[in-house]
């Protein structure tokens, strides 16, 4: 992470730092195909209004992509992760990262070490 200040909370962008929308961003990022409206409320447990109010939200900020077509005479409306959602979420997941780490480190006592379960994130060029 390089930032001007190099202070990680600088980074954690607010657009993804509201429960619902990480879970969004998340399940998108497993779907290269991107997911239907109905497959992404019922992974992420949210009802229809909800998640149109963050999808808005998250179209807005070109984090994702809303795709409407038909399949037969049904519409079928299809969310895809943008490259640049993608790229701005691995870099708010880095910066959560070290705020965890910061975290971790600040409650930890001597004789306790906190172990965070997070792994390396790979970013697309590495």
């Amino acid at each position: 992470m390089h930032n001007k200040s190099d202070n990680p909370y600088n980074a954690l962008r607010r657009i993804f730092h509201e429960p619902n929308r990480l879970a969004i961003m998340s399940a998108l990022c497993s779907a290269t195909e991107g997911l239907s409206f109905k497959a992404l409320k019922e992974e992420c447990e949210l009802t229809d209004g909800n998640l149109s109010r963050h999808l808005k939200a998250l179209e807005d900020a070109t984090m994702v992509q809303i795709q409407k077509s038909f399949v037969g005479s049904k519409p079928r409306t299809t969310v895809l992760l943008t490259d640049q959602g993608r790229d701005s979420f691995v870099e708010y997941l880095q910066a959560l990262e070290e705020v965890l780490k910061k975290a971790a480190e600040a409650v930890s006592t001597s004789e306790e070490e906190i172990v965070l379960p997070i792994t390396r994130i790979k970013t697309a060029g590495a």
